[in-house]
C-alpha cells in the first residue's frame, strides 16, 4: 500500500513539474511576443512609415531649389524605407536635441551623420558603422595667411563649431587653448569664418574643401584630419529586433556596393551643387 502511494506521489510531482515547465516556456514566450511587438521595427511596420530624425547640414542634408531635402544622409535614409516597402517622414531636429527627441518618441531612428562616442552611447544604441568621416578645419585665408595647424592652438584665436556635435569635440582636443564658439548649425558657423569674426571652424569633412573651393579667395580648408570617426544610426535603448534589422540592412547595402556609391557621389563629387545653387 505504501509503495503505491509513493509512486502515485511521485507521479503527481512530475506531473506538477511538468505543467510549471510549460507555464514557464509559455509565460517567457508571451513576453517575447510583447517585446518584440512593441519593437520600433515592428511599429514602423504597423504604421507603413519610418520617422527620421536629422539635421540640415551640406552635404548630409540640405535643401534644394524646390525645397526638398536631398543629400547623402537623406538617400541613405530613402534607401532603407524603400527596401523595407515603408514610406519616410523626415524630422529636422536642432543637433543640440536630437538624442533626447529620440528617446521622447518623436522619430523612430538618427540617419544624420551622427558619430559614435561614449557619452552618447550612454543615452542610446548605435548601429553598426555605416561609413567613417573626419573633421577637418575651414579657415579665413586673410586672418590666418601664413599658419600652420599648431598655431591655431593659441589664446589669440578663435575657433567655431556646431553645438553638441564631435566637431566641438575635436576643436577643444587639437586646440585646447584657442576660444571656442558654439553655433545651432554649421552655416552659422561657415558664415562666421567668412566674416572674420573667427579665425576658424571645425567640421565634418567634406563640408571644409567644399566651402574652400566655393570660395577660395576668402576660405582656405587645411589636410590635417583632426578626427575620424565610425558613423552609425542612433535608435533607443533595449530594442534588439530593431538594432538587428538595422545591422543587418547596413551590411547588406555596404556588400551590395550601395553606401559607397552614395558617399562617392555626395563626398567626393560636386555634381549634387547644381542641385542648390
Amino acid at each position: 500500500m505504501m509503495r503505491n502511494s509513493l509512486r502515485l506521489f511521485w507521479v503527481l510531482n512530475c506531473m506538477m513539474i511538468v505543467i510549471c515547465t510549460f507555464a514557464v516556456h509559455a509565460h517567457a514566450a508571451d513576453i517575447r511576443q510583447q517585446i518584440s511587438a512593441a519593437s520600433t521595427i515592428e511599429q514602423i511596420y504597423k504604421r507603413g512609415k519610418i520617422r527620421v530624425g536629422m539635421d540640415v547640414f551640406v552635404p548630409y542634408a540640405m535643401k534644394d531649389k524646390n525645397n526638398e531635402l536631398i543629400g547623402f544622409e537623406i538617400d541613405v535614409a530613402k534607401q532603407l524605407a524603400k527596401d523595407m516597402g515603408v514610406e519616410i517622414e523626415f524630422v529636422p531636429t536642432k543637433w543640440s536635441g536630437i538624442i533626447p527627441a529620440l528617446v521622447a518618441n518623436k522619430f523612430d531612428v538618427i540617419i544624420g551623420g551622427m558619430s559614435v562616442t561614449p557619452k552618447r552611447n550612454l543615452k542610446i544604441n548605435f548601429t553598426n558603422p555605416y561609413y567613417y568621416t573626419s573633421q577637418g578645419l575651414l579657415a579665413n585665408r586673410k586672418m590666418t595667411e601664413g599658419f600652420t595647424i599648431t598655431d591655431f592652438n593659441s589664446p589669440d584665436v578663435s575657433i567655431a563649431a556646431r553645438l553638441g556635435s564631435t566637431a566641438a569635440v575635436a576643436a577643444k582636443e587639437n586646440f585646447p587653448k584657442a576660444k571656442l564658439r558654439l553655433f545651432d548649425d554649421e552655416p552659422a558657423a561657415v558664415q562666421e569664418v567668412k566674416n572674420g569674426r573667427v579665425h576658424a571652424m571645425v567640421g565634418g569633412q567634406p563640408l571644409p574643401f567644399n566651402m574652400a573651393a566655393d570660395s577660395p579667395a576668402t576660405l582656405a580648408a587645411f589636410d590635417d584630419q583632426l578626427l575620424k570617426e565610425p558613423i552609425s544610426f542612433g535608435i533607443r535603448k533595449g530594442d534588439v529586433d530593431t538594432l538587428n534589422f538595422f545591422n543587418n540592412w547596413i551590411e547588406i547595402a555596404k556588400s551590395k556596393g550601395t553606401i559607397d556609391k552614395l558617399y562617392d557621389y555626395w563626398f567626393k563629387s560636386t555634381e549634387w551643387k547644381s542641385l542648390i545653387e
